[in-house]
């Protein structure tokens, strides 16, 4: 007998500003139960300490949270200079204490080397996999394992403000890029240690932190419900992005009814097809593309460009839940 799929097959996004202390999987959960969706997913995890915006991906959009996770971030993180800690932040156990000597003119000349492509090893308490076990897994059994440098960007650090021994930044930076282990680099530069004291995530991709929502906020909409099946979530439904929020960086091809449905069934856009951009802009060699029914503005998945100029299907909804 198949078991029964328990919750509603909800579609969307729903950006959590995640409260300090919780870690990402347990707010994802909670936004689960808030939503009774019978799927959700988050599109990369921040640290307890850390707050500030988590995509939580719903049913269909699971599906295109890899995009998300590949998203340039921008945090703001408060620096105490003077201490070094095992995990680079205010969560582990201090390693080293030095005096604080330098001047705000130090700390300003010592960030220009970590502004455009720099190279960072990852922190040891970071949720990279060794032969399939994180790291932090490893770093709390007191091994260390040995980690190459990885190549990551910072498009912009700026301070915000230095008030020794703290130093407020604000990081906007590719996929990949620890902020643990930049203030911990910055520390060693500055010959005095530094940690994360506090982190606050502002945006992911294209995303403004003024869609943010509490999951405070999330739960009062639900708070009069007795059973989950029998409560009406249209107040709470209306929060969400759509389906295809993850990919709207992605320029997008219109097509038929035909052809959208032949590219749900596998099928791919014929060549000649050119993907738009939001700005009108034309990309003839687009890698990937959102593919969206012309006449119901119906979103079916994302198409991979081919050598021959078609585009296949890389992601797709599942045909009964396509909107």
């Amino acid at each position: 007998m198949a078991r029964k799929t328990r919750g509603r097959a909800i579609d969307g996004v729903i950006l959590v500003d995640k409260p300090s202390g919780e870690s990402s999987n347990r707010v994802l959960q909670q936004v689960k139960r808030i939503f009774y969706a019978q799927k959700a997913g988050h599109t990369g995890a921040l640290d307890p300490l850390a707050t500030g915006m988590l995509p939580v991906c719903l049913g269909e959009s699971t599906k295109f949270a890899q995009f998300l996770l590949d998203a340039d971030k921008s945090y703001r993180v408060v620096a105490e200079l003077g201490i070094r800690t095992n995990t680079s932040d205010a969560d582990g156990e201090v390693v080293e204490e030095k005096p604080v000597t330098i001047s705000a003119d130090d700390v300003n000349a010592a960030l220009s080397q970590f502004r455009g492509a720099i190279k960072q090893v990852p922190s040891m308490f970071s949720a990279l996999k060794h032969a399939g076990k994180p790291l932090y897994d490893y770093a709390r059994r007191g091994i260390t394992i040995e980690r190459e440098a990885r190549p990551v960007t910072i498009y912009e650090l700026t301070v915000v403000a230095i008030d020794l021994p703290l130093v407020t930044l604000d990081v906007h930076c590719s996929k990949g890029t620890y902020i643990r282990s930049l203030v911990d680099d910055l520390g060693q530069v500055l010959g005095c240690g530094a940690y994360v004291k506090s982190l606050h995530r502002t945006a992911v991709g294209e995303y403004p932190a003024t869609e943010m929502h509490s999951l405070e906020s999330l739960q009062e909409l639900v708070t009069s419900r007795v059973t989950p099946e029998d409560f009406s979530y249209q107040e709470l439904d209306a929060l969400l992005l759509p389906i295809d929020a993850p990919v709207t960086q992605l320029p997008q091809i219109l097509v038929s009814q035909a052809i959208g449905h032949g590219f749900l069934h596998g099928q791919p856009i014929p060549a000649g097809a050119t993907p738009v951009h939001a700005d009108n802009r034309e990309d003839s060699q687009a890698p990937l593309a959102r593919i969206r029914i012309a006449d119901s503005q119906q979103f079916v998945g994302v198409g991979e460009r081919r050598e021959n100029g078609e585009y296949w299907p890389k992601r797709v909804l599942t045909l009964p839940n396509a909107q």
